[in-house]
């Protein structure tokens, strides 16, 4: 078994510090999440040769470098388009805003929407969910689309967001395995998401 911790390099040549976590409840497969930073965790069975692991490890330098093909793809322009077409599909355009654009200074929330004020109809995404499935970020564009017609968490909000969104319960279940997975306070219902 190597020395913690292994080093991979994506194909843009991003450096990731991979700390290695034999467990002995795993047989056959490995889990991987991020860290900190660049740094991942990596989580694989008690007995896994060096070669499999070595294996392993390309794998997550392949997918690390999938996400982030994914993460740069995606910009304020294409958010933009992207809440056009999801305001089309789902309100029939009748949702308006001032502005949707990602943003890096939001730790526990995956997005916001202003109602009022001088700030009226600004809608930020947290980066961090960039490299997330579209389906899952397109529910959170939805959720807060949602809040330009009603500003709470109330019965009547999450009644029109599950009439409009179909995967509602999904999305919210895969925030919600997201945060039990990082150990973190989101959540994919109420007052975490916005």
């Amino acid at each position: 078994m190597p020395s913690n911790p292994q080093i991979v390099t994506d194909e843009q040549g991003n450096q990731f510090q991979v700390a290695i976590h034999p467990d002995r409840r795993l047989k056959k497969s490995a889990h991987w999440k991020r860290g900190e930073g660049n740094s991942i965790v990596l989580r694989i069975p008690y007995r896994m040769s060096k070669q499999n692991l070595d294996k392993l490890l390309e794998d997550v330098a392949r997918q690390l470098s999938n996400m982030q093909k994914r993460a740069s793809q995606r910009t304020d322009e294409n958010l933009q388009e992207r809440a056009e077409y999801l305001n089309k599909r789902y309100f029939n355009s009748q949702i308006g805003w001032a502005s949707i654009r990602w943003v890096s200074n939001m730790n526990h929330r995956l997005g916001s929407c202003t109602n009022g004020g001088p700030t009226d109809g600004q809608i930020r995404i947290s980066e961090r969910i960039r490299d997330w499935p579209q389906w899952v970020i397109d529910y959170v564009i939805v959720h807060e689309l949602a809040h330009r017609k009603i500003p709470s968490h109330g019965p009547d909000f999450w009644a029109l967001l599950g009439s409009v969104f179909p995967q509602t319960e999904q999305a919210k279940g895969f925030i919600d395995g997201v945060s039990f997975a990082h150990n973190e306070s989101i959540n994919g219902g109420a007052e975490e998401i916005d």
